[in-house]
């Protein structure tokens, strides 16, 4: 017997592993992170609107109650406290080059009536630049609604 060599080829190695496509691991990783991210902003947003409406009303009541400011004063420090709620809740685009008629649209578009544009509301544009307070408007009236607006801010998620 004659002892022939077999013709056997060498071993193949396979090729290296690449990157792409990623194992089921990091396509779950990728997942989480992207739904921590959202969830995050989510509960910021959220936080940050229940602690802006908390202080709105807490700094209504007390402007409500200072008694050393007169009428034209408090309504004229309501306005700027409606304004600064505005750009809390919403963008700085949305609200807050906002004057006239469009803030008082704005205003009312959380509430159904339209009280700004068409009742007392309409005092907050009025008011900061007179001298005195014209003898028709109730102060008392005017925090009411703004106390309303404030609540149907709590359901309007703008």
């Amino acid at each position: 017997m004659n002892p022939q060599p077999l013709p056997l080829r060498d071993i193949h190695l396979p090729e290296p592993i690449g990157f792409w496509p990623p194992a089921l691991g990091w396509w779950l990783a990728a997942l989480g992170v992207v739904i921590l991210l959202v969830s995050m902003v989510w509960l910021i947003r959220r936080l940050t609107r229940k602690t802006a409406l908390k202080s709105a009303r807490r700094l209504l009541a007390d402007l409500k109650q200072d008694p050393s400011l007169d009428p034209a004063e408090k309504v004229s420090h309501l306005s700027m406290l409606l304004r600064r709620v505005t750009i809390s809740l919403a963008t700085r685009e949305q609200s807050a080059g906002l004057t006239g008629q469009a803030w008082l649209n704005y205003l009312d578009a959380s509430l159904p009536d339209k009280p700004f544009s068409n009742g007392i509301g309409r005092q907050l544009i009025e008011i900061p630049y007179r001298n005195e307070l014209p003898p028709e408007t109730d102060v008392s009236e005017l925090f009411e609604l703004c106390e309303r607006w404030l609540k149907a801010q709590k359901q309007n998620k703008r």
